[in-house]
């Protein structure tokens, strides 16, 4: 699997190279600005993408932008966000065309090597991976958003969905059976407005009805 990063910081984009090359990824190129990231896209055509959000000469949105950009010419090229912070409004930009492949982790995250190798597959299977504190931050607030009629079991699931964990995984992680998840997951649908014509993308059109209003 190829891979193209964008990513100003040595250690860490050293780091990186080091860690995906271990398990198999290819590292076809790193860029240290936008304009090189969008050269390199074009001249590689990686499987995978993973972009800090600031980079220079700003370092405001420089990396998201290009990741947009890059999308627009390619859609659905899988694109993993790394970034200090929680950028609400970037996290449902990236995700608002609903092609999926794409996934948004704070930088910490990458620490936890099993869980960012397996969010790095899930986003370039076409899955969408957001970290647990984005989803947090995005579920809070916004009392008029059709997110507000869910219960808090309900946005826990969404939350954890949303991290692409199937329905096992999160009756797991909450300590209740296959079944309820299966309901509580029926509820959030229909709450949302999704109906049984959306297929199996409406695992990911729950989080991201949500995302892009």
């Amino acid at each position: 699997m190829r891979v193209v990063i964008a990513e100003d910081n040595v250690l860490l984009s050293s780091g990186l190279e080091l860690l995906l090359s271990a398990r198999g990824f290819e590292v076809a190129a790193i860029a240290a600005d936008a304009p090189g990231f969008v050269a390199a896209v074009e001249e590689h055509r990686p499987d995978l993408t993973i972009v800090d959000v600031r980079l220079p000469p700003t370092f405001r949105d420089e990396g998201i932008h290009a990741a947009l950009q890059v999308r627009r010419r390619r859609p659905g090229l899988p694109v993993l966000v790394l970034s200090q912070y929680v950028e609400r409004q970037y996290a449902g930009e990236l995700i608002s065309d609903r092609r999926g492949g794409v996934g948004y982790l704070l930088k910490d995250r990458v620490s936890r090597v099993s869980e960012f190798v397996d969010a790095l597959r899930r986003v370039a299977e076409g899955g969408t991976v957001m970290d647990p504190d984005v989803i947090a931050q995005l579920l809070t607030g916004r009392a008029r958003d059709p997110i507000a009629a869910l219960t808090p079991r309900e946005r826990q699931v969404l939350a954890l969905m949303a991290e692409g964990k199937d329905n096992a995984e999160i009756a797991q992680r909450l300590v209740i059976t296959e079944n309820a998840v299966h309901k509580h997951i029926g509820n959030i649908f229909a709450k949302l407005g999704l109906s049984p014509d959306d297929s199996g993308h409406r695992r990911v059109l729950a989080v991201l009805t949500y995302l892009s209003r």
